[in-house]
């Protein structure tokens, strides 16, 4: 088999016109430069060079082998500069996962953070629902996320909670909105709710389904949307009310629903905010780049968990 190592050799000997002084030039021991020519002539079936005196001198298939030799190596030499261009984040494209709601007010400002860092570097946010991320994640198809996720533990991911976001109700009704919203307010309330393709995995819906648990109840749903934006736009309409992140609601009310607003439940109820990997997975330098800006963003927006 041809090798980089060989082409190298050879080109040096067809250069200098002499294996000792090739060998001088690549640091390398005589007979080791003359081995890799041998070996290269053995895999092509041809003869590269002739003795001359002190010398060598190439035949007409080492004119030949040249160019391409040369343009191997610099081949070669482009593929390691991009590696290492992309290790040291120069450029390349930089994937992470982020499910929907959080991108609404932590998406652009992670975009922000990475350019101003690495201008020559190519972002892609990806995900629409932290379940979608997950199987993303299992298979390979993502290296990192930040998700929100109804437990800490999951088979085949390393998960670490780094923020919780408080759930609210929205409302559009003063009168709702007066005091906090207990369990057995909210099982006779008239919901619109997003995420309906996820509505069984939704960490806030079964954060609501086990806070609802001692009322023998499920939320009921009057609207069901796919997006949180429609869900609050409708809220703000007063056809139904809901329940979101308070970051979205942060984001979202005052643009879409401006005379709506909104109240904790009793108790507060939390959607935990983490990121998440393969589990035992070495990280690169653009993942843990990742990690870092959106653990400093999310954190910033949401209320902290700090490493026990």
């Amino acid at each position: 088999m041809m090798t980089l190592h060989q082409l190298t050799c050879f080109l040096s000997v067809y250069e200098e016109g002499s294996l000792t002084a090739a060998a001088a030039r690549l640091g390398y021991a005589q007979p080791s430069v003359s081995e890799q020519v041998r070996n290269l002539e053995k895999t092509l079936g041809a003869e590269l060079f002739r003795r001359a005196g002190r010398g060598v001198v190439a035949t007409t298939v080492a004119d030949d082998l040249r160019p391409h030799a040369e343009r191997v190596l610099a081949a070669a030499q482009e593929a390691r500069a991009a590696v290492a261009s992309g290790v040291r984040l120069e450029t390349g494209t930089i994937r992470f996962g982020m499910f929907g709601t959080a991108r609404l007010y932590a998406g652009a400002g992670l975009v922000a953070d990475v350019l101003a860092r690495h201008p020559g570097v190519r972002v892609e946010l990806i995900g629409q629902n932290s379940n979608e991320v997950s199987e993303d994640l299992r298979k390979g198809r993502l290296e990192a996320a930040m998700i929100a996720v109804p437990q800490l533990q999951s088979e085949g991911l390393d998960i670490t909670p780094v923020a919780r976001d408080e759930l609210v109700y929205v409302s559009a009704d003063p009168q709702r909105l007066e005091s906090p919203v207990t369990p057995q307010r909210l099982a006779t309330a008239s919901l619109v709710m997003p995420e309906t393709t996820f509505r069984a995995e939704d960490s806030v819906r079964m954060a609501l389904r086990q806070w609802l648990h001692e009322t023998g109840r499920n939320p009921q749903t009057r609207i069901e949307v796919e997006d949180v934006e429609t869900a609050v736009e409708l809220a703000g309409m007063g056809l139904a009310d809901t329940v979101i992140n308070r970051g979205a609601a942060e984001q979202l009310v005052p643009r879409l629903a401006p005379g709506a607003g909104w109240v904790s439940l009793r108790p507060k109820q939390y959607d935990t905010l983490a990121i998440v990997h393969r589990a035992g997975a070495t990280l690169s330098p653009a993942a843990r780049l990742m990690i870092e800006l959106a653990t400093a963003r999310i954190q910033a927006i949401a209320e902290p968990v700090r490493p026990r």
